[in-house]
């Protein structure tokens, strides 16, 4: 069991009061700070609060106004004002932070056959179902944001089509779960691009864990040096980015291929269909969840 001291701190002091909290025997320190999302660019006039409010975590025991008073006598230097009254203390159990983010993955499917699911998750598979199993790690992607969920049903949609891809191209791979996706689904010839070198190696790893090797190739080459064309391509980047890589996502694109584009708010779809307006592609489909849309340019007529 551990207890959890909760309270608020000057943005100035954190890194002090933290340091102070350690000294004292805290085993972890946690701040509340801005809520960012991996596709949202943060705004710079946004308001910095000038308090934060600070967790931090000691090993359960039968002292606690002891433990109390010393936080508060040595905080005093750094925090004159900080009174028993502003701090809460709460009793929490290790499984509460071993277990407790896993109700938050759970097992979804998409279209016909795929089925992505975290690796502790029993999944009773059918016949014809292409299972993705992934844990939540550093790298962006395990089907719970809009964005990926949009685009993994793109992605089925593509392969329970009539024609099935058969070189598929994912920038921004992340975790590399739409790669993996798309090979589990049958796609021989998978290559999923990646400029961060640790999503790459998370990448890698979740492509060794589905057993794909074969067929998905994770490189941190930029897009300019990746030869050839798809009859698959997918950027689940920001809008911007999805806009200035448009002439090189269209150059890797067949002449029969999908183009499957999200990382886009709803309040820049114009932005990104103006950026792509000058190419040679048909009318968009346009698929929406919540603030997010997915837009898939189909050069064979259909999303």
């Amino acid at each position: 069991r551990w207890i959890e001291y909760s309270f608020p701190v000057p943005a100035g002091d954190i890194d002090l009061v933290s340091d102070a909290l350690c000294s004292i025997g805290s085993v972890g320190v946690n701040v509340e700070e801005r809520s960012l999302d991996t596709f949202t660019v943060p705004d710079p006039d946004e308001k910095i609060p000038s308090f934060y409010i600070i967790k931090a975590y000691f090993p359960e025991n039968d002292s606690r106004e002891s433990l109390t008073g010393e936080i508060l006598s040595n905080l005093d230097p750094l925090l004159a004002g900080l009174t028993i009254d502003q701090i809460q203390v709460t009793s929490l159990r290790q499984e509460d932070w071993a277990e407790g983010w896993k109700q938050h993955f759970s097992a979804l499917r998409f279209g016909e056959r795929l089925v992505v699911k975290p690796t502790w998750e029993e999944w009773d598979a059918g016949q014809n179902d292409a299972i993705v199993s992934l844990d939540p790690g550093m790298a962006f992607g395990t089907g719970s944001h809009e964005t990926t969920r949009l685009c993994l049903q793109a992605l089925a949609d593509s392969f329970d089509a009539a024609k099935a891809p058969g070189r598929v191209l994912d920038v921004g791979t992340g975790s590399g779960i739409l790669a993996i996706a798309a090979a589990k689904l049958g796609a021989p010839n998978v290559v999923g691009s990646e400029i961060d070198a640790d999503s790459c190696r998370v990448a890698s790893d979740n492509v060794s864990l589905n057993g794909v090797d074969d067929r998905v190739d994770i490189t941190d080459r930029l897009l300019d040096q990746i030869e050839g064309d798809f009859d698959l391509v997918i950027a689940n980047i920001m809008a911007e980015e999805n806009v200035r890589l448009a002439a090189e996502l269209v150059d890797h694109l067949a002449d029969d291929g999908t183009l499957i584009l999200s990382g886009i708010l709803r309040e820049k779809e114009a932005f990104v269909l103006d950026g792509f307006s000058p190419y040679a592609l048909p009318q968009p489909v346009v698929t929406y969840e919540n603030d997010w849309c997915c837009i898939c340019y189909s050069r064979d007529g259909s999303a």
